[in-house]
């Protein structure tokens, strides 16, 4: 990994404080900025010995707890509530050296009702994506060089792909979600957005993910898994992921077909029966305690108590541990697997978009990594994932790093 070079943390502050005066009120990614609070901490930083991300400024997606700062969920049932300590995964990048600039807009407690108000920078009259919309956002557009997110469907990766940033779901577990909203505690997952993957790369260190080992001597390889739903996928979106693995064969890198993974067409469904049992625990409380300020959205999955049963709930957590081994025995030998990130470029309006291409990974645990590389109708982005089993995540993004090298190089 490239060691960073550190510039003044005040001199970010301000530069990040320049930008989002100038553009925020068109893009709408922050719901609450600390400028006081982030240019004492970038002097204080700047007065001790430097840390591994010093300097760096980050906004925090709104259901994360920051210290100081509100932790609304974008839910009328949270306004005005703010948060007396850091999530473990904040406090963790404070202690590398990173300032922590202010919250960021989501889908109400990141997962339905409210959509947040956040646009895309590539074109205002089209989402960010959800329901990390507004720290893509702010990313996209330059405010800072790295935001938090969560995904629990698609929420990470669907807004790199919108956004046109580079976007990291660790796999399951591997981050602290304590201080962070729970909506499905088996899938729920914290991830990031950055400038660029050494960034990436920088975060994964001081979570203290495991160092890649080195690959072993030879050729690329990459799977080309185009899912069960490339027919759902828009013309630009299928000419995007086609036109990356063209580059991808060019550069040198060795693609594999794979027509199918094991139990891989049953996950979406699989996915939202627990989605809904456990969102339905996660929102129980709040129905019956605040039911007139929840939103509809909530109350359904509350519903969900009698909607999916016990032995469905069962046969979808039982699926899903088969597939996971089934993946991984399926991908054995290959560098990673690349799949689309979403239908296509992000629609009009505000809403989360389509997250059939992003749950089977989030249901699987595995780590997958956007890759800014494709463009669709009128030059707005389109993604392309790169998917690697359970706990390769270093080795994912050594592979994500050597594929842009490479399409680098080619290009």
């Amino acid at each position: 990994m490239v060691q960073p070079s550190y510039a003044s943390a005040a001199a970010n502050v301000h530069a990040a404080l320049q930008r989002i005066g100038a553009r925020d009120a068109q893009v709408r990614a922050w719901l609450h900025v600390d400028d006081a609070g982030a240019l004492a901490a970038a002097r204080g930083l700047d007065a001790a010995e430097p840390g591994p991300l010093h300097g760096i400024c980050v906004g925090v997606k709104d259901v994360i707890a920051a210290r100081g700062m509100p932790l609304t969920h974008n839910s009328p049932l949270f306004s005005g509530f703010v948060a007396g300590a850091d999530a473990p995964c904040v406090a963790t990048l404070r202690a590398a050296g990173a300032v922590i600039l202010g919250k960021t807009d989501t889908t109400e407690f990141a997962a339905a009702g409210r959509n947040a108000a956040s646009a895309n920078p590539h074109d205002l009259s089209r989402t960010p994506g959800g329901s990390s919309a507004g720290s893509a956002a702010a990313v996209a557009d330059g405010h800072v060089p790295l935001a938090l997110a969560t995904q629990t469907g698609g929420s990470t990766i669907r807004p790199a792909s919108f956004c046109g940033i580079h976007g990291f779901k660790p796999s399951w577990g591997l981050v602290s979600r304590e201080g962070v909203k729970t909506y499905a505690n088996s899938l729920d997952t914290v991830g990031w957005y950055a400038r660029d993957l050494d960034l990436i790369e920088r975060v994964c260190a001081v979570y203290g993910l495991a160092e890649a080992p080195p690959r072993a001597a030879g050729r690329l390889r990459i799977g080309l898994f185009r899912t069960p739903w490339w027919n759902e996928m828009s013309a630009a979106g299928q000419a995007a992921l086609e036109g990356v693995a063209a580059r991808m064969r060019v550069a040198g890198i060795d693609l594999v077909e794979i027509p199918e993974l094991p139990e891989f067409a049953h996950l979406n469904d699989d996915h939202r029966a627990i989605l809904f049992r456990e969102g339905a625990a996660a929102f129980l409380d709040l129905a019956r305690t605040q039911p007139d300020l929840l939103h509809a959205d909530f109350h359904l999955r509350v519903d969900a108590l009698s909607q999916y049963s016990d032995a469905r709930l069962r046969e979808a957590h039982d699926r899903a541990a088969a597939a996971r081994t089934g993946f991984e025995r399926a991908v054995a030998g290959l560098d990673a697997v690349m799949a689309p990130s979403a239908p296509g470029i992000a629609p009009i309006g505000r809403t989360p978009g389509e997250p059939k291409f992003n749950q089977p990974w989030t249901l699987l645990h595995a780590p997958v990594v956007n890759l800014p590389l494709a463009q669709g109708e009128g030059g707005l982005p389109i993604g392309v994932s790169l998917v690697a089993p359970r706990y390769d995540d270093r080795r994912l993004i050594a592979a994500a790093r050597e594929v842009e090298a490479r399409l680098a190089t080619g290009d």
